[in-house]
C-alpha cells in the first residue's frame, strides 16, 4: 500500500519504506495480540481496601476538607475496571518526576475521554497539599489526586522500596462478582536488564511522536522540563 502519492522517490527510498512498512504491520499485529493476552488475563488476588486522603475534587477550592477514600471507592459504577498512575513524588522523592509529570499532562487532556470506558486516579506518597500544589501548578484539574504516603498501597504494588525511592508504575484493579477489589494488572518502566526506562512507553504519545522523526528521542531525559 502506498502512503503517498509523492513523486520522485527514488528506489531505493521505495524499497526501504516498503520493507519498514511490513515491519510496522508485524508489530502492530504483535501488539494487538499483546493487549489480547492482557486482556484475558485470570482475575488477581484480592487486595485490600487501601486508604488514601483526598482533598475537594475543585483543585482551585484549596486543600480542605481533607477526606479519606477507600480504594474501592474510587470505581464509579459496576463494571469498571481502575487505572491508578503511580506518581513519583514524595518520599525520597523530593522533587515531582519530570516524566511523570509529562504523562500526567497529558491524562489529564485526555481523562474525559477515559472516562467513559474506565476509573483513572494519580496516586503519589506527597502529603495532600504538596501533590495538589504541583497539581495547581500543572492545571492538572481533570485529575482525581490521591495521598498514600501513610499506607502501603505503593510498596505492595511495587512503586516504592523499604526506603521510599519511588517508582513509576501503572496499575489496573476491578471488581469481581462480589464485590473484592481485585488486581489485574501492573506495568514498570524496566522491564528487563536491557529495557531500563521503557516499559510504560505506550502511556505517552510524545515518545512516539519523537519516534517517527529522523532524530527520535534522542538524550529524554535531558529535555524533560516542566
Amino acid at each position: 500500500m502506498r502512503p503517498t502519492h509523492l513523486t520522485g522517490e527514488s528506489a531505493e527510498y521505495v524499497s526501504a519504506r516498503e520493507e519498514l512498512q511490513q515491519v510496522e504491520i508485524e508489530l502492530m499485529r504483535h501488539r494487538e495480540r499483546v493487549a489480547e493476552l492482557r486482556r484475558k488475563l485470570p482475575l488477581g488476588p484480592v487486595v485490600e481496601d487501601y486508604t488514601f486522603e483526598e482533598g475537594p475534587a475543585d483543585l482551585q477550592a484549596g486543600d480542605a476538607p481533607k477526606r479519606t477514600v477507600r480504594l474501592g471507592d474510587l470505581f464509579t459504577g459496576p463494571g469498571r475496571d481502575l487505572v491508578v498512575y503511580h506518581l513519583m513524588y514524595g518520599k525520597k522523592q523530593s522533587e515531582p518526576c519530570p516524566m511523570c509529570t509529562m504523562w500526567c499532562d497529558g491524562f489529564n487532556g485526555v481523562a474525559h475521554h477515559v472516562a467513559q470506558n474506565a476509573d483513572l486516579a494519580i496516586v503519589a506518597a506527597a502529603d495532600l497539599p504538596t501533590l495538589r500544589a504541583h497539581a495547581r501548578d500543572r492545571k492538572w484539574t481533570n485529575l482525581r489526586l490521591l495521598s498514600a504516603g501513610s499506607g502501603s498501597f505503593k510498596y505492595d504494588l511495587g512503586s516504592e522500596d523499604a526506603e521510599g525511592t519511588q517508582d513509576s508504575t501503572v496499575s489496573v484493579f476491578t471488581r469481581d462478582d462480589g464485590g473484592s477489589v481485585r488486581h489485574v494488572y501492573s506495568g514498570h518502566p524496566r522491564m528487563s536488564d536491557d529495557i531500563d526506562q521503557r516499559g510504560i512507553d505506550l502511556l505517552s504519545p510524545v515518545w512516539h511522536l519523537l519516534d517517527l522523526t529522523r532524530r527520535g528521542r534522542g538524550d529524554w531525559s535531558a529535555a524533560l522540563s516542566y
